[in-house]
Order: C-alpha cells, then structure tokens, then sequence
C-alpha cells in the first residue's frame, strides 16, 4: 500500500505516467515499496525491479510475496550497469530510478554514468 512509502518515494511514484498493463523497470529497488505500489497501480502489468544488493533483493521478494504469486512484479539481483534482457523478455514501457549511485557517478566502482555517453555500450 501507498502508507508504506516515505513522502518522497510516494510523490515520485504520483509523478508516473502508469496506465493499466504496463511494464515497468525499476533500477535499484531497495527493499521493494515502490515497486509494489507501481504493481498495485498498473493492475495486470507487470514490474522488475534491480538492485545490485543481495540483500536488499531478499528483503524485497520477503515484503513481496502476494505480488510475486500474482505475476505482477518480480526481482533480479543484478547492477544496472550489467543489466540485458532475458530472451524471451519484453521491452518495457517505463523506467524509474531514484539515486541509483551507478547513473549519476556516486557509486565507487563507476567512475562515469553509463547514461552520459562517456562508455561504449
């Protein structure tokens, strides 16, 4: 629910042009409360969310658990910056990222944001 989310994680997910059956990405999830209110608000769609954390990926499946059984969102423990998709995979509609260390150079091993077009892809 939408009481699960800070202030700040609650105005940026109003922000969102979500519609009913989209696919959404989310690059580094945390331990999963936007991505569950995303699901819950884009119905039958469905969400992925990343984060290079381990951890914070296991938090997010344990707090996820009806809309993983649901279809509506799952997790990969994978850094953006090493992300594809799987074969069989759909594109998706819509990205979201909050402070995700590795698009804007804060985090220790990037030394530049793969978004601004300082490394071959």
């Amino acid at each position: 629910m939408a009481n699960d989310l800070s202030p700040r994680l609650l105005a940026i997910v109003d922000a969102l042009p979500l519609r009913q059956g989209m696919r959404v990405l989310e690059i580094g999830c945390g331990p999963g409360a936007a991505a569950r209110e995303i699901a819950r608000r884009i119905g039958d769609g469905h969400v992925l969310a990343i984060d290079r954390s381990a951890k914070a990926i296991a938090q997010a499946r344990a707090a996820s658990r009806a809309e993983i059984a649901a279809g509506r969102l799952s997790f990969r423990q994978v850094a953006i910056e090493d992300f594809q998709l799987e074969a069989d995979e759909k594109h998706f509609d819509i990205a979201i990222a909050v402070r995700v260390g590795a698009l804007d150079g804060r985090h220790p091993r990037q030394k530049k944001s793969p978004c601004d077009g300082s490394r071959p892809r």
